[in-house]
């Protein structure tokens, strides 16, 4: 299944690289360098201080194949009580910001409001503090795919009160850590939240219902953010001065043909991915050629696609103070339309045909960036994830040095001649962790985790010292060509 590859933790593995010209001048001293980690996947301490059960919890102990080493993240990298060593990583890095996710369960327990666990409170700030004392930025993402088991319970995000259970969420941290954060983001890729938990079900809560349920969860989730926006702005904003958004991922999807049919397949995709959610956020509803495709293939009764008042039009419109993007890779994109009763599911929704890209595929984000840029208004964009997964621990790690020089070059070509206003980049993660279905098979670190050890203890891959130099110098090439 093509959409497996979107996952941000499933990262095609690169033996070779072509030999086109990297784009050597430096990134400015205002660009962002960080890095990124999720509770879910690095904290461990799963039952610790009184966190409840999330859906990846409860998938893996009922479902243990589900993930393909058959590991949990009961433990993972155990970042929860390792928050020293891992601030200590920042340092050596050198990054100037790191984006973390919050526990939704660990802080609200029972799901909703009513009890608030101050011993997560308490974790967090002090991580936030530790953040402060070393001048680094903490960039906060509310929600990263564990929503608690009791919500879910009672439908998750196909449950209209998912709305109002976010913004009491939301509410919490705003009043908690507001005064330590200024950039926040409610949701991290609303794409495999729907269509990996509620579509296609390979993703927790792993439930299967392609070609409707992803829609219904998206619906929701883009209310729950214009909610969590709203709140925020009306009553934090003025006094704790910081900024809003939502991490949106997406790969760049290349026409396989200069053919008329493969270039629409390409942007008619590129509007299912990125459009479904940035559309109504930028300009108030799902996108054209979206709507129209989802009418046609709704030949028994309404659009599939549900339907925005003109009052929800309004208030989702305009939620954005910066554009949060996650890039994953390249793909090729193929025309594929079929009769509007064929089976339904996301793929035959969108017409079109995936395949990879075979070699050196970075050359996607400069095409992501501008395709941004064009319809959304050349907003002010950071990179806030981007990885490279391999199977292996080996340290000397040159493929990955050499997979974000190209990644980054391509970058550094969209700002110079597209006129793209990026302005930060963001590797995902400073080490190893617990990578959702593929366990700890596949390895995005900077730094080793032996997960064997008792002190999971953390060793620098070549590419620590390589991510350092570029964020003290902004180069990916030694010596800096000033």
């Amino acid at each position: 299944m093509w959409l497996l590859i979107l996952s941000v933790t499933i990262l095609l593995i690169k033996q070779s690289f072509s030999l086109a010209p990297l784009n050597t001048k430096p990134f400015g001293d205002d660009f962002l360098v960080g890095v990124s980690t999720a509770a879910p996947s690095a904290e461990g301490a799963w039952d610790q201080d009184g966190k409840s059960e999330d859906i990846w919890n409860r998938v893996v102990k009922t479902n243990p194949e589900f993930i393909t080493d058959r590991s949990s993240s009961d433990i993972s990298a155990n970042g929860y009580n390792l928050v020293e060593q891992d601030v200590e990583i920042l340092n050596f890095l050198g990054v100037r910001h790191s984006r973390i996710s919050l526990s939704w369960s660990r802080i609200l327990p029972n799901g909703v409001s009513d009890y608030i666990n101050m011993k997560a409170i308490d974790h967090y700030k002090k991580l936030f503090e530790l953040y402060r004392e070393n001048q680094i930025e903490p960039f906060v993402t509310l929600y990263y795919w564990d929503l608690p088991q009791s919500l879910q319970d009672l439908g998750g995000f196909r449950n209209e009160s998912f709305v109002q259970w976010f913004k009491d969420y939301a509410k919490v941290c705003f009043e908690h850590f507001g005064q330590q954060v200024k950039f926040w983001s409610t949701f991290n890729d609303p794409l495999q939240i729907c269509v990996g938990g509620y579509g296609y079900g390979y993703l927790a809560p792993a439930l299967k219902d392609p070609g409707v349920g992803e829609y219904i969860c998206g619906h929701n989730l883009l209310k729950a953010h214009a909610a969590a926006y709203h709140l925020y702005e009306k009553s934090f904003r003025d006094v704790q001065g910081g900024r809003i958004s939502i991490n949106l991922g997406s790969n760049w999807f290349e026409p396989k043909s200069d053919s008329k049919e493969d270039r629409e397949a390409s942007e008619r995709q590129m509007e299912f991915v990125m459009g479904w959610f940035a559309h109504p956020i930028y300009w108030g509803n799902y996108p054209p050629k979206m709507v129209q495709r989802m009418r046609e293939r709704s030949p028994d009764g309404p659009s599939r696609l549900p339907v925005f008042t003109k009052k929800e039009i309004d208030f989702v419109k305009g939620t954005h103070d910066y554009f949060s993007l996650n890039y994953q890779n390249t793909l090729y994109v193929e025309s594929a339309l079929t009769l509007p009763f064929l089976p339904r599911s996301f793929e035959s929704d969108a017409g079109v045909r995936i395949t990879d890209v075979e070699g050196d595929d970075t050359f996607g984000i400069k095409k992501l960036l501008v395709w941004i840029k064009q319809h959304y208004n050349n907003p002010s964009i950071i990179i806030t994830e981007n990885s490279y997964g391999t199977p292996n621990r080996n340290l000397e790690d040159s493929d990955r040095i050499e997979y974000i020089k190209r990644v980054l070059s391509n970058v550094k070509d969209a700002i110079d001649y597209q006129h793209v206003r990026c302005y930060g980049y963001t590797y995902k993660s400073p080490h190893d962790s617990w990578e959702w279905t593929e366990g700890y098979s596949v390895k995005n670190g900077l730094f080793d985790v032996d997960f064997d050890s008792e002190q999971k203890t953390r060793t620098p891959r070549k590419s620590a010292s390589f991510y350092q130099y570029f964020a003290k110098y902004g180069c990916i090439v030694e010596p800096c060509p000033y």
